[in-house]
């Protein structure tokens, strides 16, 4: 289990074959949110493969998503970044949207991954 340093919750726990990621923001290695659903989305993607990688594991693992929109209207571009990240079959995927913990931040995504034997 892998604890983040400063906040109270593990970025990563696995149950059986299944991996749980914590919510990845975009934000880049600088700490800077840059501006736009699309860059953010693709920066939330590249930290979710990176973390799988760690674990072994990569998108096509993925079997379920949670994403978070700041705003409604950010849907279709959205869903064009992710759709353009996983192939087929799919994730099963839940969309909300809501605010955000961090400022400036449009989109936050969950997911989990399933091990295979």
């Amino acid at each position: 289990m892998t604890q983040t340093s400063a906040l109270p919750f593990s970025k990563v726990r696995t149950v059986g074959p299944l991996v749980f990621l914590s919510g990845e923001l975009g934000i880049a290695a600088d700490g800077s949110v840059p501006a736009g659903i699309e860059a953010q989305t693709r920066l939330c993607l590249e930290r979710i493969t990176a973390t799988l990688a760690g674990q072994g594991l990569a998108l096509s693992d993925v079997v379920s998503v949670t994403a978070y929109l700041v705003d409604a209207a950010d849907f279709a571009a959205f869903n064009g970044v992710y759709a353009a990240a996983f192939a087929e079959p799919r994730p099963v995927r839940t969309t909300v949207r809501t605010d955000l913990m961090l400022p400036g931040a449009l989109v936050e995504l969950t997911v989990i991954a399933h091990q295979k034997a």
